[in-house]
């Protein structure tokens, strides 16, 4: 952005999201200073600048949490909504790299770009660029992901950088065989799981939410909506442990394991093992 006049002898600007001054004298440089003279720390055009800084993080950390909401729920997005969306550097910072499907499921691209008039620039396993011309297009889940390995392996070459972790997103794919009748994952039942306050702080920066004895992780799969749902054992003056492991619909209906998809499976399995800290002693373990 430009600079503001604070005063006559400063000018105030934001440079990498942080408020630097300048002399506005003729005789100055016109370099930023090293730090912000004590005249202008609670001058009126600085203050404004702090807000500005305080809005510009909010947004960034909403744009990633709405992109990544877009990825665990693979939910088709309008390509004309990712053209209008793409100049804001926020979200273009969430979306560039990440893995992109669009009219043929078999063939993901890196995003790279994504012009005016809806039409994607992406880069292929093959490391050809190309453009896609889809109405729209999915971030899929790397459950979901065809070539997996191939992709993680591909973006270490090049090194991609994704803001919102998909690639690099531990997956649990759902055991073939699951008991018919089965409503609970068992293995993760009485890790330690420490203070509540910690639990909440783990739970918080998985975008889980706690509630009561209650972690839960809302996926949207298959039209629905489904909570992986971990019960807790304890109280506000002990130390926290793992309970049973499940899956339930929004009216509150648990799901049998073999109904359970595999994005709600996994990210549940997620959900619990970074909870707990580690993975379950048998990860084929079904229930």
């Amino acid at each position: 952005m430009g600079w503001l006049s604070a005063g006559e002898a400063y000018e105030v600007s934001l440079i990498e999201g942080r408020v630097v001054a300048r002399s506005a004298a003729r005789r100055g440089s016109g370099r930023p200073l090293k730090s912000l003279p004590k005249v202008l720390r609670d001058h009126p055009e600085v203050d404004r600048l702090r807000q500005l800084t305080e809005w510009l993080d909010r947004h960034t950390v909403a744009c990633r949490a709405r992109v990544d909401s877009w990825m665990v729920s693979s939910v088709p997005v309008p390509t004309v909504l990712l053209a209008r969306v793409w100049p804001d550097p926020a979200w273009q910072e969430a979306l560039r790299d990440l893995v992109v499907l669009g009219d043929d499921p078999t063939v993901p691209g890196f995003l790279r770009d994504v012009s005016t008039d809806g039409l994607l620039g992406v880069v292929d396993l093959d490391g050809e660029s190309r453009r896609l011309s889809a109405e729209t297009v999915r971030l899929p889940h790397p459950v979901l992901l065809p070539y997996l390995a191939d992709l993680r392996e591909f973006a270490l070459e090049l090194n991609l950088t994704q803001r919102v972790d998909q690639l690099l997103r531990t997956v649990w794919p759902k055991p073939a065989q699951v008991g018919e009748r089965a409503t609970e994952v068992s293995d993760f039942r009485g890790a330690k799981l420490g203070s509540r306050s910690a639990l909440v702080a783990r739970a918080t920066s998985l975008g889980c939410q706690v509630s009561g004895s209650v972690v839960t992780c809302r996926v949207h799969e298959a039209g629905r909506t489904v909570e992986a749902t971990a019960w807790l054992d304890g109280d506000y003056w002990s130390d926290w442990t793992m309970g049973g492991l499940s899956w339930r619909l929004r009216d509150g209906r648990q799901l049998p394991l073999p109904e359970v998809g595999p994005v709600a499976w996994s990210e549940g399995i997620r959900m619990a093992a970074a909870l707990t800290g580690g993975q379950p002693a048998d990860a084929e373990k079904g229930a």
